[in-house]
């Protein structure tokens, strides 16, 4: 896994180059369905800027260290990477997932090796604790294995499932190779955005989300809207689960960017349109 962090840190030095990212979607139930977890970039962010999207971002170098291993549950490097099909280093996107999603919405998928539980937030003094340490993972000062070692956790990858492969299309300033993944939110943990990278927040139904989108109440980019548009296929967090822990060997998508006569970008082509 180490040698993640080395091609990451080269990567990182051209903004043209493609950055490894993860994104996980939060699921629960409700009466009537489904839903997700959804933030609101800022609108000064450098990419995506106003955009709804899913918990994420880039995979750093200290997500991919060999002594993380340790302190994740069900899965090792070996069955990450064959599920990404890539040499090594594929836990690292299942890590980044996790820590993302901590960072971002608050949320810690980890399970508490004392009550063999997941991790609960269910009064003031833990709840300020992991709010600091939120802030912690933020700036740094803090890394997973510090915060798994001291609250005495392990990071539930197991239960996190792989669904979808996109690339950011050739001529975007930043482009992102992202692995898409589910995950069912604990119960015991309420999400919200950080006020920072993120300005809003909302757990919405996927299909009410994607009627959102088509009234132009919510900005999103293809690889969030298609991800949505597989969540609306199932009633429960269970069927959606299960139906992720089939998946195997996701295409990855590529889309292009649609240009007019004076190369002017107008639109995005999908893999399947006439003029892709």
């Amino acid at each position: 896994m180490t040698s993640f962090g080395a091609e990451q840190q080269s990567s990182s030095e051209d903004k043209s180059a493609l950055r490894p990212a993860a994104t996980v979607m939060l699921i629960r139930d409700v009466a009537d369905g489904i839903e997700v977890f959804m933030l609101q970039r800022t609108h000064s962010a450098a990419f995506a800027g106003g955009m709804y999207v899913f918990p994420g971002g880039r995979v750093d170098a200290t997500d991919g260290t060999d002594e993380l291993e340790a302190f994740c549950d069900g899965l090792d490097d070996a069955q990450a990477s064959g599920l990404l099909q890539i040499p090594r280093g594929g836990l690292a996107y299942w890590v980044a997932a996790i820590r993302e999603c901590f960072e971002e919405a608050g949320v810690l998928l980890a399970r508490n090796l004392e009550t063999n539980n997941l991790i609960a937030f269910n009064d003031v003094a833990t709840q300020n604790r992991f709010a600091q340490a939120r802030h912690d993972i933020h700036d740094s000062s803090l890394n997973m294995i510090q915060l798994c070692e001291r609250e005495n956790l392990k990071l539930v990858t197991g239960s996190i499932h792989y669904v979808s492969h996109w690339i950011t299309p050739v001529g975007e300033a930043r482009r992102f190779d992202t692995r898409f993944f589910v995950a069912s939110a604990p119960s015991s943990q309420e999400p919200l955005h950080d006020s920072q990278e993120t300005i809003a927040s909302l757990w919405v139904n996927p299909q009410q989300a994607l009627d959102k989108l088509a009234r132009g109440e919510l900005a999103m980019f293809p690889p969030t809207s298609e991800n949505l548009k597989f969540l609306a296929q199932y009633a429960t967090t269970a069927e959606v689960l299960a139906a992720a822990a089939k998946v195997s060997n996701p295409v990855a998508i590529l889309p292009r960017l649609r240009t007019n006569s004076d190369g002017k970008v107008i639109g995005v082509l999908m893999p399947g349109d006439p003029e892709y």
